[in-house]
């Protein structure tokens, strides 16, 4: 059985231990409630460049544009977003697990698709696992701006532009409430939902014309779901984080209770063999 020193020791560790995950459990919280103000603050300039973009595609002008049209699938790119560190729980596993499988089920050769990493996690499980990463960016802010992924995004698109790639999807954990985050699975192109986003209320007069509005807001549509995506996952990381956090307190705090308990009876039975031991040093001198 552990001494009494041993004993004490590892009790005093794991109350400092406690007091680490207490406070990353309350920063945590903290990044959450930012992290879901931005996501919810995006959600109008989100809503309304959707409006305008299936306005333009369901009317009757002919404006068209690549990014709308369903073409032959020769290389799919896969576009993941993880965090950049761990101790998030199952966050990150959960959302390679998702892009592992669909890679595995959909194709046999590393030249029918290509993936586009957004996080260090997703980065490094990627190599790997020798999957091949045509672009990626780590060390993402906790509270991201759109400049910190706009290069990415807008290379991410213009992959399917230049046909490197017929059909893009991003793999990302959105956040439905601080202890649930769901493994989500969009496809981001071609976009083929705009139909259900268009507002019979709404009417627009286009200048110059269609077309080049559509050229133009088209591409910033899809860049604008990425981050979109970007801030959802930011949101489910930093629940997961708080998450993991306090069930780490507090399994810290039964771990205490049962090191305390195993300390009061190593204890007793120290003290009752000394008055054992007395007692007998005391008959043997009588």
């Amino acid at each position: 059985m552990a001494s009494l020193r041993d004993i004490k020791g590892r009790i005093d560790s794991t109350k400092k231990t406690r007091k680490i995950t207490s406070a990353m459990q309350m920063v945590s919280a903290s990044k959450m409630a930012k992290a879901e103000q931005n996501t919810k603050a995006f959600e109008p300039y989100s809503q309304k460049i959707q409006e305008v973009m299936a306005n333009i595609a369901n009317s009757s002008t002919d404006a068209t544009h690549p990014m709308l049209e369903m073409r032959e699938v020769k290389k799919s790119g896969y576009l993941v977003i993880t965090a950049d560190k761990g101790l998030v729980g199952a966050y990150n596993s959960n959302v390679l697990k998702s892009l592992y499988k669909t890679i595995q089920d959909r194709h046999k050769s590393k030249d029918e698709y290509t993936i586009i990493a957004i996080g260090r996690m997703g980065y490094e499980f990627c190599k790997k696992m020798d999957l091949p990463v045509a672009k990626s960016v780590t060390g993402i802010a906790d509270q991201p701006d759109f400049a910190d992924i706009k290069a990415l995004a807008s290379e991410t698109v213009q992959l399917y532009a230049d046909e490197e790639i017929d059909e893009l999807y991003m793999f990302y954990n959105h956040y439905v409430s601080a202890i649930s985050q769901k493994v989500t699975t969009t496809q981001l192109l071609p976009i083929t939902n705009l139909g259900e986003q268009a507002s019979s209320s709404s009417e627009y007069e286009y200048e110059p014309n269609a077309q080049q509005i559509l050229d133009i807001l088209l591409p910033q549509y899809a860049e604008s779901l990425i981050y979109g995506a970007l801030l959802d996952g930011k949101a489910s990381e930093h629940a997961a984080s708080m998450t993991a956090m306090k069930s780490a307190t507090d399994n810290a705090g039964e771990l205490i209770d049962d090191l305390t308990l195993t300390y009061n009876r190593v204890r007793q039975a120290a003290i009752t063999q000394e008055i054992t031991e007395i007692s007998g040093g005391v008959a043997a001198l009588e």
